[in-house]
């Protein structure tokens, strides 16, 4: 049985209960998913990098507490701008870590040729298109699409936010010769299954898939011992060094499945 930590990088635990229950509905049978937020005040999103910088201490520090539990067989740091993943990998221990551009395209680019990302707004597209080129995938892909929608509007109201997503994969398929459509956003969450069967492709979502490949890396380390390589960029910090990253106890939602 595999178990995941999902790290919800805000200072609220408003989604943490709903990511919960998604995540269950779509986790492998002999997966268990715990999420957590950030203890005390904090961002309720980072759309914006300032707000970015205020959350990589803790995160760094909830990372350490999950280490230090002995049960967490990977995390996710929940958010689509894959904010801190190499320091995630350098604290983690014999965790995997991961977060959902990197898992989103991955999947994305294996099951289609040309890859649209759906973001809120154009604000979010110079990160996450630095992490496109960086992940190795700058030529697969076909646009980013603007849903003109803050993280925190996409829950508020589910049809609008469903016909927006519905509309921009479409144009991205028939005017953008996408054959695979990403939801650029954790809170684009419960509308992957409904658009995909409408518009015909893959409709990746931001939480399932990085749940999945987190699940996925976890079993390649297990059966073969492919885990993360500390030879050379995710050298491990030393112990010496840790003190500088104090542990974190996060505000969690428990898997309530036996």
């Amino acid at each position: 049985m595999a178990r995941i930590l999902w790290i919800n990088p805000v200072g609220i635990d408003a989604y943490d209960a709903p990511i919960g229950s998604a995540l269950r509905d779509e986790a492998g049978a002999d997966t268990r998913v715990d999420v957590c937020s950030l203890p005390g005040v904090g961002p309720q999103h980072l759309e914006w990098n300032a707000l970015e910088a205020v959350v990589a201490g803790p995160t760094m520090g909830v990372l350490r507490w999950a280490v230090d539990q002995g049960t967490y067989d990977a995390a996710v740091i929940g958010c689509f701008y894959d904010p801190f993943l190499r320091g995630g990998r350098e604290v983690s221990g014999d965790m995997f870590v991961t977060a959902p551009a990197e898992a989103c395209l991955h999947i994305g680019s294996t099951v289609g040729e040309r890859v649209s990302i759906l973001v809120g707004r154009k604000k979010w597209i110079p990160e996450m298109h630095e992490n496109v080129v960086k992940y190795g995938f700058a030529d697969r892909l076909a646009s980013f699409r603007v849903l003109e929608m803050g993280v925190d509007e996409f829950q508020v109201d589910p049809t609008s936010t469903e016909e927006r997503i519905m509309d921009e994969a479409t144009r991205a398929v028939e005017e953008d010769g996408a054959d695979c459509v990403v939801l650029g956003c954790t809170i684009e969450f419960g509308f992957y299954r409904k658009v995909q069967q409408k518009i015909g492709v893959p409709v990746i979502d931001a939480l399932v898939a990085p749940l999945r490949y987190a699940e996925f890396m976890s079993s390649l380390r297990d059966d073969h011992g492919w885990g993360l390589s500390r030879e050379v960029g995710y050298d491990a910090v030393p112990q010496r060094e840790l003190e500088w990253i104090p542990t974190v106890e996060p505000v969690i939602d428990i898997d309530p499945r036996p």
